[in-house]
């Protein structure tokens, strides 16, 4: 099959696209964009779709802006931009590792940044800003420890895996031990914060997650060129002039700066990042999804998972997180079927 390629060139810079996954990723766009819309749209106040784009447009009248802009819009820009950078720094774990189930939830960092939020919610009695600072420092500590630990004459992507494994289950325990001793309405607060959830979410972790995505995804795609030959393998990125480690060290960082933006503004929600880049390589039909075709697919994930939680599940608006462990979880033991009758 041939595959055909897109070149953008800006000034020293040059990015090479893959057709097929730039159409892919814009198709996404589109539907993410689409059940954001209807997200927008439905609730306890039903709000005409017609109305909902003359009000993002602008020209809607006073009633409809406050429930789109101050009750939905929020809620709706966060779930997108999370879902978006689940989607990218699974993709870029996953090829790291070598390994689809090398994604922020199996590795630990997305336990780890729990950690850092339940300290600051349980031990420090803050909140706002200072929970967000607590699941970064969480993150990126975890994240730290783990390449200490499965470093050993270099990183191996298998030890690295199961150097994430051992300290995600150390991590939940430490997690377990700070909600025992917690007050019951501290630990009700946290236990919801640990399932995931955009429920609440305003502006503060809008401009959080977008300027997440804004800082890293530029370096992600800048040095995504060089990820599918580091999930060759290092022999064969090195023959194909590959700076390795460096490029595996950027890619990294970026990742679990994804991962830590996107925890600190909804929670550790499950799965999105294990599931987003094989269905997106299916959709592109490559080996690996590229980044923005796994970003897109996060997004309209997680959109479709609070469309779920908000409407489909009995109860009071229900978390997304319980949405996205549900389908992650049938997802994963189709993906372990799959790969004992590939064996």
């Amino acid at each position: 099959m041939t595959t055909t390629h897109l070149t953008v060139r800006a000034g020293g810079l040059s990015l090479r696209l893959h057709t097929r996954a730039l159409v892919v990723g814009a198709g996404l766009l589109l539907v993410a964009l689409a059940i954001a819309l209807v997200n927008l749209s439905v609730g306890d106040f039903p709000v005409p779709v017609a109305d909902v784009l003359r009000s993002l447009a602008g020209r809607g009248d006073a009633g409809t802006d406050f429930i789109v802009y101050q009750l939905r819009l929020p809620r709706v820009l966060v779930t997108l931009l999370v879902g978006a950078a689940l989607g990218a720094s699974g993709t870029i774990f996953q090829g790291l590792t070598r390994n689809p189930l090398g994604s922020p939830d199996f590795v630990g960092l997305t336990v780890g940044a729990a950690t850092g939020a339940l300290i600051t919610i349980l031990i420090l009695n803050a909140g706002g800003y200072l929970v967000a600072a607590g699941a970064i420092i969480g993150c990126l500590a975890t994240a730290a420890g783990i390449y200490l630990l499965a470093f050993r004459r270099g990183v191996q992507p298998f030890r690295l895996v199961l150097m994430g494994v051992g300290v995600s289950a150390l991590l939940d325990s430490v997690n377990s031990f700070l909600i025992y001793r917690a007050r019951l309405d501290e630990a009700l607060a946290a236990q919801v914060w640990l399932i995931g959830s955009v429920n609440g979410r305003g502006w503060t972790e809008v401009w959080l997650i977008a300027a997440t995505l804004a800082l890293l995804l530029p370096v992600v795609l800048h040095q995504a060129r060089h990820l599918d030959m580091l999930a060759l393998g290092d022999e064969t990125a090195v023959l194909h002039g590959v700076p390795v480690e460096r490029s595996r060290a950027i890619l990294a960082l970026a990742a679990v700066g994804l991962s830590a933006g996107a925890t600190a503004a909804a929670g550790p929600v499950a799965f999105v990042a294990l599931a987003a880049p094989p269905l997106a390589a299916k959709l592109t039909r490559s080996p690996h999804a590229g980044v923005l075709p796994a970003a897109m697919m996060g997004a309209a994930l997680l959109s479709a998972g609070d469309w779920l939680a908000q409407h489909a599940l009995p109860g009071n608006d229900v978390p997304v997180g319980v949405v996205t462990a549900a389908l992650g979880g049938v997802y994963l033991t189709w993906l372990l079927f799959r790969e004992r009758g590939a064996r």
